[in-house]
């Protein structure tokens, strides 16, 4: 049985691929390198944090959906379903491996607005294209089936309930990177904070240290600090920490049906989270890049704007006591709010895998699949994600998804 701990010292000089940042889109790649029998190549993943308390993977409202607005994005969603849902036999049917069912409560869009209604029409019928089962449902549906929204303002909803709501990221992640490990994967504690770059791309990396690491293809998988690790290869990419701010919290007066992850027009979210409680989210109106470790809670964000949003659309909220808060940061694409992935054209082993912008949970199965294939085969065997590539990023050339919370 291997450690938990991570060692600090690399036990190579050089491996084929570095994979800079070990949370869950470091140990998805790395763990479907090992999946691959075509791949045999040594692999060492870099961590600077191996509690993994101050990560966007330990932050998140572990929910998946399949409500986005671009086919591509739908179809990495249910991709994600299919992988969890036969997580036992995809990881080898290893009997340590738990079942892990999604709680399909659902995401719950609502339009306080004729053009916002528009966009919801508009994206279902992409979603139906995919394969999902949307639904619209009019402000006096929403009631027969949510009696404890206020719909007053409401002008349409949009919700899925099959495969789309809770689902254990954290097990998920706990399993890539144990069996990653287990097959030969080597993680280390340390931070990468030079590399060296010839015309062939990147050569080494240097950690903080001093340990100089040869590299065949390095992974930019460094979460918020994407634009960080791509400057040290010389290169830009439009990636910031933006703080996110989650609240748990009991009501006096619990609600008699699951609440599904409702997004109110303001940009707040909450969803149901088990015995009374709820996890609800959302972030200032001013919503600046912050700095990487600035994790500081704003207080007054709950009681002028997070709670009385909440109250309003569901007045049970009226009488609720927090529980627990915490500031986490989503990896944002300024661009376009959309992954950015694979080869920088001029150097062709730096390999981005960055920007998911809230979205790096439910994508991690077919990213770090996608990812995998594009270090073994150098393209997309599977699903075609060369739409998310750094060329856009150069060209100025966003993807549109408006499906964005």
């Amino acid at each position: 049985m291997i450690s938990a701990a991570f060692d600090t010292r690399a036990t190579r000089a050089s491996y084929d691929v570095v994979i800079v940042g070990g949370a869950i889109m470091g140990s998805s790649t790395a763990w479907w390198l090992t999946e691959n029998p075509d791949f045999n190549g040594s692999v060492l993943v870099v961590e600077r944090d191996p509690s993994y308390e101050k990560c966007s993977t330990a932050h998140t409202n572990s929910c998946m959906r399949q409500q986005f607005s671009t086919e591509l994005n739908v179809r990495i969603s249910q991709f994600a379903a299919e992988f969890v849902t036969h997580l036992r036999d995809r990881m080898g049917g290893d009997d340590r491996i738990p079942d892990l069912p999604i709680r399909s409560f659902g995401y719950m869009y609502l339009a306080d607005t004729e053009a916002f209604a528009e966009v919801l029409r508009t994206n279902i019928a992409v979603q139906h294209a995919a394969g999902a089962a949307t639904q619209l449902m009019t402000p006096d549906q929403i009631t027969a089936a949510y009696p404890f929204y206020n719909v007053d303002d409401i002008v349409l909803g949009s919700i899925n309930t099959v495969n789309e709501g809770y689902w254990d990221g954290a097990a998920v992640f706990d399993w890539w990177k144990r069996q990653a490990r287990e097959r030969g994967v080597e993680y280390i504690r340390g931070e990468v904070v030079k590399m060296a770059r010839s015309l062939r791309g990147i050569d080494s990396v240097t950690l903080a240290d001093g340990q100089v690491i040869g590299c065949g293809q390095v992974v930019n998988a460094s979460g918020p600090r994407a634009a960080r690790t791509a400057q040290m290869a010389g290169i830009q990419i439009p990636v910031e920490p933006r703080k996110r701010y989650s609240w748990v919290f009991k009501a006096e007066r619990p609600l008699d049906r699951d609440l599904p992850l409702t997004i109110d027009p303001s940009g707040v979210h909450v969803r149901e989270n088990g015995g009374g409680t709820y996890q609800a989210g959302g972030h200032a109106q001013i919503d600046p890049a912050v700095d990487f470790d600035d994790f500081t809670m704003d207080h007054n964000l709950w009681e002028n704007h997070i709670w009385p949003v909440l109250a309003t659309r569901i007045p049970a909220f009226e009488a609720v006591k927090v529980q627990a808060e915490w500031a986490g940061h989503y990896a944002v694409n300024t661009l376009d709010h959309n992954a950015i992935l694979g080869p920088h054209p001029e150097v062709p082993n730096f390999i981005f895998l960055n920007g998911f912008s809230g979205h790096g949970l439910q994508q991690s199965p077919a990213m770090g699949r996608g990812t995998a294939e594009w270090l073994t085969y150098g393209e997309y065997r599977t699903l075609d994600l060369s739409p998310f590539a750094y060329a856009r990023v150069l060209q100025n050339d966003p993807i549109l998804e408006t499906a964005v919370i």
